[in-house]
């Protein structure tokens, strides 16, 4: 990471952008927002494992994945367009099953990728000497971390009782 504050560096950006010129085009349709169909499929197999614990269980499971990939819907949409960019470069090449074969060791759509295997994807991915490889893996992480984690719904399983009321 640069020292400008910017999610990738020139270097790794660059990286990013040739590797996605190398995409077909997106295959899947947007859904009004920034995400694609194969994002919020993304993040619906991420978030159970990157919040493992942290989500309930039973019927409320699903919801509260919803509820975090429509949270990384607005955490993306209040981010600087370049950075968005960058997302972006970033989700098309795990969307298109070629590069996140390449990138991640993973084929299936993210919806039929076992839980360990998703996590052991980012395991590799946070202690990867490659830096652009961590860079995209906190990426991830934040995403998730600041839909569910910002999100009155999660504040009671953590004991959280929200922030002071100001008088």
């Amino acid at each position: 990471m640069s020292g400008t504050g910017a999610l990738f560096s020139r270097r790794e950006a660059l990286r990013l952008g040739l590797l996605a010129s190398l995409l077909p085009g997106s295959a899947t349709a947007a859904t009004g927002g920034f995400l694609m169909v194969g994002d919020r499929a993304l993040f619906g197999a991420l978030a159970p494992v990157l919040l493992a614990g942290a989500l309930p269980i039973g019927k409320d499971r699903a919801a509260a994945i919803e509820v975090v990939v429509a949270g990384v819907e607005r955490a993306v949409a209040g981010l600087p367009p370049s950075t968005q960019a960058e997302l972006r470069q970033l989700f098309d090449l795990l969307g298109f099953a070629p590069t996140r074969l390449l990138l991640t060791g993973l084929w299936g759509d993210w919806p039929e990728i076992s839980p360990e295997r998703l996590d052991a994807f980012l395991v590799d991915w946070r202690q990867s000497s490659i830096g652009l490889l961590r860079v995209a893996y906190f990426a991830l992480h934040e995403l998730v971390f600041a839909a569910w984690y910002g999100n009155p719904q999660s504040w009671s399983r953590i004991g959280y009782p929200g922030p002071p009321e100001l008088s």
